[in-house]
């Protein structure tokens, strides 16, 4: 569902976005959210050298960020609450190579105070997407005086 088929959507997807572009992280991976619906999100990031592990392929670290990124993102968008990723459990499937990688996420059961949400992750190699990694995740949602306590970034 877009923010046009759902105006409530849209100051939700502002917030999220404005947050997303305060993470230091997401810029030093370089980082993208390319996509943001209610119960969704996509994260990619382009092939570096310094995302590389010795043998020229993705680090797992990546692809671990790009899930626990995108599962907590696509959790806040359901009734626009804060979230932290409470755990996560990672499969990776095949050696993440190409050019991009890409994280699609979706909440399977939103809540008030834990979501789940599932995440795939599949890296482009020469513009053909293959399934790399899939996870599923609970995250804590957060209410305004748990959001509160958490520090400002200086």
């Amino acid at each position: 569902m877009s923010a046009n088929n759902d105006p409530d959507f849209a100051p939700i997807a502002t917030r999220i976005r404005d947050n997303v572009g305060r993470q230091g992280f997401m810029t030093h991976i370089g980082a993208e959210l390319s996509e943001l619906t209610r119960g969704t999100c996509t994260l990619e990031v382009d092939r570096r050298p310094e995302l590389l592990q010795q043998h020229g392929l993705f680090h797992g670290g990546v692809t671990a960020f790009l899930v626990d990124n995108a599962t907590t993102i696509a959790a806040a968008t359901s009734r626009g609450q804060s979230a932290l990723t409470a755990e996560y459990k990672l499969n990776l499937l095949s050696p993440a190579t190409g050019e991009r990688l890409i994280c699609r996420a979706r909440v399977i059961k939103p809540g008030r105070q834990v979501a789940v949400v599932a995440a795939d992750v599949f890296c482009v190699i020469d513009g053909k997407e293959k399934h790399t990694a899939t996870a599923l995740a609970s995250i804590a949602m957060l209410d305004e005086k748990a959001a509160a306590r958490i520090p400002s970034p200086t």
